[in-house]
């Protein structure tokens, strides 16, 4: 495969979306490495060849069985392709301990992997886990503050 985007095109349309795991096999170096990219720590490269990736996707389709991704942007340069994309889902199964919630959620990533002869042999993900968390209601939302600060101020008011 020549074109680095059609190879991320099949990441996203026939591993994720098509659930057919198998083709981590024939896209993953077997040597691939994951950057999971998080404020305040130094980024890690995480061994991710085709099994790993096999056992990642199989448990967030588990958790949330109708798990879509939509590519926004798509853009290479080199051995580089970035993409924006959009994730859809229902948390219907346990998923990092934390209980099925019923909730849809819907967050933004952005990535890049560099591909080399036709496999992706690195990739970097950002994730907005933040209002992914917050959608799943495991940390509260700003409007959840608003609205504690203010009962808080009235139960204040009321008793001064």
């Amino acid at each position: 495969m020549d074109d680095p985007k059609e190879l991320i095109n099949r990441f996203v349309e026939e591993l994720w979306n098509e659930r057919r795991l198998e083709v981590a096999d024939a896209i993953f170096d077997k040597d691939c490495v994951t950057h999971q990219l998080r404020s305040g720590v130094p980024v890690d490269a995480v061994p991710r060849g085709p099994q790993a990736i096999k056992e990642h996707v199989a448990g967030w389709i588990a958790s949330f069985p109708d798990l879509r991704f939509s590519i926004e942007q798509i853009l290479s340069e080199g051995d580089r392709v970035v993409t924006q994309l959009l994730m859809e889902g229902t948390h219907r199964g346990a998923w990092l301990g934390i209980p099925a919630s019923g909730k849809k959620m819907q967050i933004r990533m952005f990535t890049v992997h560099r591909v080399v002869q036709g496999k992706i042999v690195e990739d970097w993900l950002l994730v907005e886990s933040l209002g992914f968390f917050q959608q799943l209601g495991v940390v509260r939302t700003q409007r959840t503050w608003w609205a504690i600060s203010c009962v808080s101020r009235a139960i204040v008011d009321r008793s001064s």
